[in-house]
């Protein structure tokens, strides 16, 4: 399906733009982050520290503070990290790059409820509830969970909610629910970055898919890219030289015949991840409007099986996908931290309802 950009603007400003409408880079090492200042030096540079090259350029910003950005592999001159000795030259490109998309306009704090499983001097863990975007963007200026998070820390002096080095760890989208962790410190963040980038992170989903896997344990490995046919999308490319590496683990839980409840263990987290994998392998999550799973794709043709899908749909508006666990060092005592949700109450009263026509039949 062909999408026009007027199209897909007003989808992105409804749903969870955020994800699409700041294209990410990755380097070298693998890492996937977004460029948030850019500088050339000129012909006449004379060669100079990157750190004194950057302060001289910008606003509000210590030399202290680009030194630990630039520690923690956020500077990057042509491309590459650099160290904050680094002696700029002429015609070099310098960027600052963060984890996460820039925010070009103020947060504000609003007082939006907060699931908090967990929470100590350097991070929290937030169940987030599906709907709502974590971040802000064009389109969802606010009544993010990142303005819930400006609410929250809005007495602690040390927490600025658009610092890049501060704040969510890892993101999931609009229409997921789920745990997410959120660093207090920049010594956390990078702490806890480092650990989803090496993929020691523990992170299990619970996804209601259509139809019966071939397989009760499998493994799905396949290039993540944006869909060039579909704005909208992302798309699973079997040309190594396209896309994003990506596996996932599953594992059935249980079968309703028609659809089927799995375990589902990322060993990478791209955009889209579960959801475009197993739209991919012919099992497009259930009622995931933007990979097909919203139609009647498995069962009979008779009205009363219609009827019983389109109350389902009606039970949980929204892709049945939920990040239930998530497991991680934490960054100061060491301590191995495990976390888990239970599966929310439009996703469970869904299986349940499965369940119960699967006994019936």
């Amino acid at each position: 399906m062909e999408v026009s950009d007027i199209e897909a603007e007003k989808y992105l400003e409804e749903n969870d733009r955020e994800e699409i409408e700041h294209p990410s880079i990755t380097l070298a090492d693998g890492r996937e982050v977004f460029e948030h200042f850019r500088f050339e030096a000129d012909k006449g540079q004379q060669l100079l520290r990157v750190d004194k090259f950057l302060v001289a350029r910008m606003e509000k910003t210590s030399r202290n503070r680009i030194q630990q950005a630039a520690d923690a592999g956020c500077i990057l001159v042509n491309g590459l990290p650099v160290k904050s000795s680094y002696k700029v030259k002429p015609g070099d490109t310098v960027s600052i790059v963060m984890d996460r998309p820039r925010y070009d306009f103020e947060i504000i704090p609003q007082d939006i409820p907060l699931d908090i499983v967990y929470e100590d001097d350097y991070l929290l863990v937030v169940n987030k509830p599906a709907g709502l975007v974590v971040h802000p963007g064009h389109g969802n200026y606010d009544g993010t969970l990142v303005n819930a998070l400006a609410w929250h820390f809005r007495d602690n002096p040390d927490y600025d909610v658009s610092d890049p080095r501060l704040g969510l760890v890892h993101r999931i989208d609009k229409d997921t629910s789920g745990l997410l962790v959120v660093a207090k410190t920049p010594e956390a963040k990078t702490h806890l970055g480092l650990q989803f980038f090496n993929k020691t992170t523990k992170r299990e989903y619970r996804a209601l898919v259509w139809g019966e896997m071939p397989d009760k344990t499998g493994t799905i490995i396949g290039n993540i890219a944006r869909n060039p046919r579909n704005k909208l999308q992302m798309a699973v490319f079997s040309d190594p030289n396209i896309g994003k590496h990506a596996v996932t683990h599953y594992e059935v839980i249980e079968s309703f015949g028609y659809v089927s409840l799995v375990k589902c263990v990322l060993e990478t987290g791209r955009t889209h991840q579960i959801r475009v994998h197993f739209m991919s392998q012919g099992h497009p999550l259930f009622n995931d409007e933007r990979y097909g799973g919203h139609k009647i794709l498995k069962g009979t043709t008779f009205a009363k099986y219609r009827q019983f899908v389109e109350n389902c749909f009606e039970t949980c508006p929204r892709q049945a996908l939920h990040a239930k666990t998530l497991g991680f060092v934490h960054p100061v005592t060491g301590e191995m931290m495990n976390f888990d949700s239970e599966i929310p109450t439009d996703m469970s009263v869904l299986i349940e309802k499965w369940r119960a026509y699967r006994r019936t039949e």
